[in-house]
């Protein structure tokens, strides 16, 4: 088999949400990034209108796949606005999202095309976000590229992401869940179907398509030894208060 190249993503911030679904005024999330949501974080950040299907094609052709590091929390909001002229309140809305979750999620493809968003990641067009605006990542998003690799072999070794605090209060998994796009070569046969496929970004007329999706555990890699892992952690301030009053 041929080998491609991949690029990492580090997904984490303080909220996430990658809806599949959402409709009118319930927008759900899904429990792990999309892949029309990372799709469309890799074509802001180099630029691309939203109505470009043609620059849209070969990052849609990318293969995906999401490891999941730090599932989080799903919380619910309630949502008001009011028209920016008239002044009238909008309809109730509510509207789900993952805290302090954390994911490496890849793609799998053409090196110059890898290199180019790679690249794009690092001086952004427009910012990258968790799924909505209102979601920020709270780290770089650029994981780096590995060359001559593939997107299973990558997840399998890219070190653990979870955050400080988060390893620090809970076992080291087993095993960590990897969802991936079935290659080529693979049957379907025993995939699940997610319609998170982007054809069009156009926001009069977003279209998705299906795509086949595998899990697969993998063992959890050793922790980063640098990088987020070892920047200030807020919440180790509360861990010392907890053992004071112990």
């Amino acid at each position: 088999m041929s080998r491609t190249n991949v690029l990492a993503l580090r997904l984490a911030g303080p909220l996430q949400s990658w809806g599949a679904s959402s409709r009118f005024t319930r927008r759900t999330t899904e429990s792990a990034p999309t892949k029309s949501g990372v799709i469309g974080l890799l074509a802001a950040a180099a630029g691309f209108e939203r109505g470009d299907d043609r620059r849209l094609a070969p990052l849609a052709a990318l293969r995906f796949a999401v490891r999941i590091d730090q599932p989080g929390t799903r919380i619910r909001d309630f949502h008001t606005a009011h028209h920016a002229v008239t002044g009238a309140s909008m309809p109730l809305s509510e509207r789900f999202y993952l805290a302090d979750a954390v994911f490496v999620a890849a793609v799998e493809g053409d090196h110059a095309l890898l290199t180019d968003l790679r690249d794009a990641l690092r001086t952004p067009v427009y910012a990258p976000y968790l799924g909505r605006r209102s979601c920020p990542p709270s780290e770089p998003v650029d994981l780096g590229l590995y060359e001559d690799a593939r997107l299973e072999d990558v997840l399998a070794n890219v070190p653990w992401q979870a955050a400080a605090w988060y390893r620090r209060r809970h076992r080291t998994p087993q095993t960590l869940t990897v969802l991936r796009e079935t290659a080529a070569d693979e049957s379907a046969a025993a995939a699940d179907v997610l319609r998170d496929q982007p054809v069009s970004f156009d926001a009069a007329h977003r279209r998705h398509a299906l795509r086949t999706v595998l899990t697969d555990p993998v063992s959890t890699p050793i922790p980063s030894g640098g990088g987020p892992q070892t920047a200030h952690d807020p919440f180790a301030a509360l861990d010392a208060l907890e053992n004071e009053s112990a």
